[in-house]
């Protein structure tokens, strides 16, 4: 298992993708927006594999602090398969931890799911 990426969400996406590119060497994909929700975001790749999803929202201030505040909102671990997303998040459950996100594919193509760990962060399960 790898820590897959890590999500922050930013005030200004084009200012802090520029950042990172600039001066971490870091390499931009593609903007994805949801224009339903307000939401855009935008990974920025390093040389080693590592990944950090800059995320911006139009109701960021509106929003509950715990789950839309601004800074770091989620930890990414990739586990290889939809199939291992599945036994994980079922393992979770089972085991009593909240469910925030049942398994599912994602309006930018990934397939994931995310519970709380046991003091309240968010944890993504992706393949």
């Amino acid at each position: 298992m790898r820590i897959d990426h890590i999500a922050i969400w930013v005030k200004n996406l084009d200012k802090m993708v520029e950042f990172y590119c600039q001066y971490l060497n870091g390499v931009a994909s593609d903007i994805y927006h949801n224009p339903k929700k307000g939401f855009t975001s935008q990974f920025v790749s390093f040389a080693d594999g590592a990944r950090l999803e800059l995320m911006h929202t139009v109701n960021l201030e509106e929003q509950h602090q715990h789950e839309f505040g601004q800074g770091l909102t989620h930890l990414a671990f990739s586990v290889g398969s939809k199939e291992m997303v599945n036994n994980l998040t079922n393992e979770l459950r089972a085991k009593g931890n909240t469910i925030i996100s049942e398994p599912r594919t994602t309006g930018d193509g990934y397939y994931e799911s995310v519970a709380l760990d046991p003091e309240g962060n968010y944890i993504e399960i992706t393949i």
